[in-house]
């Protein structure tokens, strides 16, 4: 079960970090895939750094966390996913639903719950 969680975490985090690579190399198509408008300079600049760190930082730190099974990066990885589910959950009671808005939160919700046992249950032995 162990070596399960820990595959699962890898997992999103690779794909957390593929979808990082995915705004730094292309942040137009991987904007537009968000539901976002590129234009200028400025929103490149700013969609390709600030999506980059979000899932490039999530993604380390469930691969980190996974892989050294250590709780603070995926405690830091679990909130880096449910604080952005409870703000889409507080978007669709304001804003209301559109085409799609399933598959994020789902996601969310998987990684930042398998964070959370990751975090309780993969941590080795303190160092001396």
């Amino acid at each position: 079960m162990i070596i399960a969680l820990r595959v699962f975490l890898g997992l999103g985090g690779l794909l957390l970090v593929y979808m990082g690579l995915g705004f730094l190399t292309d942040p137009v198509t991987s904007g537009a895939n968000f539901g976002l408008q590129v234009e200028g300079t400025h929103g490149l600049t700013s969609t390709r750094a600030d999506f980059t760190s979000f899932f490039g930082v999530g993604g380390a730190c469930f691969l980190w966390g996974a892989w050294a099974r250590r709780r603070d990066p995926l405690i830091i990885g679990a909130a880096l996913m449910l604080v952005p589910l409870a703000s889409r959950l507080l978007s669709l009671s304001i804003d209301g639903s559109f085409e799609g808005f399933v598959q994020p939160m789902v996601v969310e919700l998987l990684l930042g719950v398998f964070g959370l046992i990751g975090a309780r249950v993969l941590p080795g032995k303190a160092k001396a």
